[in-house]
């Protein structure tokens, strides 16, 4: 089955495996896996930062973000349909008392910064206190504009605002363009990336930061359930994905280049667009509906008109994808 409902179905690799079997460990609590510290040390170079932790899932390193960049009764500004807000639980709200102000996120992921700037609440007892800027690279697949970085930071600057990213597909971001991991993390006062997507690790994420802001993120983790012990075997698997699969990030782009490219001369200029790992297919539903289980019929996994590649896909899975979006008839 070549499955590309998304980047998260990746299998570790056979050298992955050996990796994760080979790992010296130790208890991860008292600071004593000697993988996890290498994990957390490589991290923290790449992004630039003091500091890193290794923890469960991209949903718990934002989480832990957020309720460390905010106390009760604050709020956190982030876009209508970033995962932080959408897709992960309300859990600032629910378990931090952290009010979210959503807004509208253009297509690329960016914001108006007027319309940020016009809900920064005042220091006024009516108000939660606006304390954070969440923002999310890749979003959709689609990278987020140096241009615009560089004036969300300002405007934190301007306002004394802490500035977090999402960056659960932040190394699809850096194949998409040519800048450093540093470069492109050195803005933010926070980073989060996931190991388990492009990376093909089975599990895990990496929060950066400083070194006083991870120490209070640590003690955010325990809290939270997420001190493990001898959590080396999957470290190991985040550090090798890390050190060998982020170039080959590149290949999933072309993948996805090909992929448009042949379904927009099936369906026409307009219905599907390319971003990084992903494409998205603008059909009408009874015609998506006929492709999807076309595909499915044949041994093609696909969901929603999202399609996503990753280190799964061979170049042999796609020239069979585009044999059959040829001979589909429509």
């Amino acid at each position: 089955m070549i499955d590309l409902r998304s980047d998260t179905v990746t299998q570790p690799t056979r050298r992955m495996r050996q990796v994760m079997m080979d790992a010296p460990v130790g208890d991860d609590v008292y600071g004593e896996d000697p993988s996890v510290n290498a994990l957390e040390a490589r991290a923290a170079q790449m992004l630039g930062k003091d500091n890193a932790l290794f923890v469960s899932s991209g949903t718990q390193s934002n989480l832990i973000a957020l309720l460390t960049h905010c106390a009760r009764g604050d709020e956190y500004i982030v876009g209508q349909t970033a995962h932080t807000y959408r897709f992960e639980g309300g859990g600032a709200a629910v378990l931090g008392g952290i009010q979210p102000q959503p807004l509208d996120l253009n297509p690329d992921g960016s914001m108006d910064l007027e319309l940020v700037a016009s809900y920064i609440k005042p220091d006024d007892v009516h108000f939660a206190k606006t304390k954070l800027l969440c923002l999310e690279n890749t979003h959709n697949g689609q990278r987020l504009p140096l241009e615009f970085i560089t004036k969300a930071r300002a405007l934190c600057d301007q306002h004394n605002l802490q500035l977090h990213l999402d960056g659960a597909r932040f190394f699809n971001a850096i194949a998409a363009q040519p800048i450093s991991s540093q470069k492109l993390a050195e803005p933010f006062d926070s980073v989060s990336i996931c190991l388990s997507k492009g990376l093909g690790a089975p599990i895990g994420s990496v929060l950066a930061g400083s070194n006083m802001f991870i120490s209070e993120a640590r003690r955010w983790r325990k809290m939270l359930g997420g001190g493990m012990r001898q959590a080396g075997v999957v470290a190991a698997a985040g550090l090798y994905g890390l050190e060998n699969n982020i170039d080959r990030l590149i290949q999933d782009h072309r993948h996805a280049e090909q992929l448009a490219e042949t379904l927009s001369s099936k369906f026409g200029q307009g219905s599907v667009q390319q971003a990084t790992n992903m494409i998205h297919l603008n059909l009408e539903p009874a015609r998506y509906e006929k492709l999807r289980a076309h595909m499915r019929n044949n041994d093609v996994m696909v969901d929603r008109p999202r399609w996503v590649f990753h280190l799964g896909i061979s170049p042999q899975d796609i020239d069979k994808i585009i044999n059959l979006i040829n001979t589909l008839q429509i």
